[in-house]
């Protein structure tokens, strides 16, 4: 029987600043364009927290049952080490699923944006389809894609559209940067499990490019996440604050290109998901700034 303690491990937390991230980015253009709601915003947190938590304990069940995670290193796994029955594990990840949807019904019940229950389905359905069922898509190197989609792009343009009712060039400009250091949170994980992947017959992108592209391929995409602001930064000048997160990026990426050693690539992932946040926050405060500008 896994103890509280064990359950909070196997949420992952260090991945939860990939789901708020988005949500601050969207709001913050919903603020510059006058459109702040503050309800509407905490729901949408909610949401993104809950298919975080939801596709974490989905990953744990699906990998554990397939056996990818029987040498793992890094976080622990709770059907992998033993500590949980696969179906505690899996009705956790439906209970977060199931919560997900409550909170976004309301959400659009709110907003009367009917036609988001489908993208809310196409959520729930896209982080049980990760690794679950018998062609999970995060085995055939195209988890990158859907976190790109779904944690960039979809997070960010919905919270944003559920509080203006219309998009902006800073929101799709900050989705598509917490979304590539998204993917690059899922690399650095990916590149960690390469050999265990491999032998599991788990095809990830980080498998599919090989140890040196893959490493290469994380630093490319924080560096264009936190150049992309530069295309805003005629209009909204204070947006250049976003590149005080290059200190920050230098040793993650360091870590990335010369850690060999599997466990030496563990702290890339915390700092990472703190990469992350500091990108929400900067961006969002910038945004904010140059509202009066």
């Amino acid at each position: 029987m896994a103890t509280a303690a064990q359950w909070i491990q196997g949420a992952r937390l260090r991945t939860l600043p990939a789901a708020i991230a988005p949500v601050l980015i969207g709001t913050a253009a919903a603020y510059e364009m006058g459109a702040f709601r503050p309800l509407n915003a905490i729901l949408a947190a909610l949401v993104a927290l809950l298919l975080q938590i939801g596709v974490n304990y989905a990953n744990d069940y699906s990998d554990g049952v397939r056996g990818t995670d029987e040498d793992r290193v890094g976080p622990m796994r709770l059907v992998g080490s033993g500590a949980a029955k696969p179906d505690q594990v899996k009705y956790a990840a439906f209970a977060a699923f199931g919560l997900a949807m409550v909170f976004g019904l309301v959400l659009v019940i709110m907003t009367q944006t009917w036609w988001l229950i489908l993208v809310g389905l196409g959520c729930v359905l896209a982080a049980w389809g990760y690794t679950g069922g018998k062609n999970p898509y995060g085995y055939l190197g195209l988890g990158d894609v859907f976190v790109f989609v779904f944690f960039g792009l979809v997070a960010t343009l919905g919270t944003t559209y559920t509080q203006a009712g219309q998009l902006s060039l800073a929101a799709i400009v900050g989705a598509v940067g917490t979304g590539l250091i998204a993917c690059a949170l899922l690399m650095a994980n990916n590149v960690r499990d390469i050999p265990t992947d491999r032998k599991a017959g788990k095809k990830t992108l980080a498998v599919r490019l090989g140890d040196k592209h893959a490493r290469e391929s994380y630093v490319l995409m924080l560096a264009v996440a936190i150049l992309l602001v530069i295309v805003l930064a005629p209009g909204r000048p204070w947006m250049l604050i976003v590149l005080l997160l290059i200190p920050a990026s230098l040793m993650p990426s360091w870590l990335m290109i010369a850690g060999r050693r599997r466990k030496s690539l563990i702290p890339v992932l915390k700092q990472t998901g703190l990469i992350n946040l500091g990108y929400a926050v900067l961006f969002s405060l910038g945004l904010a700034l140059s509202r009066g500008f």
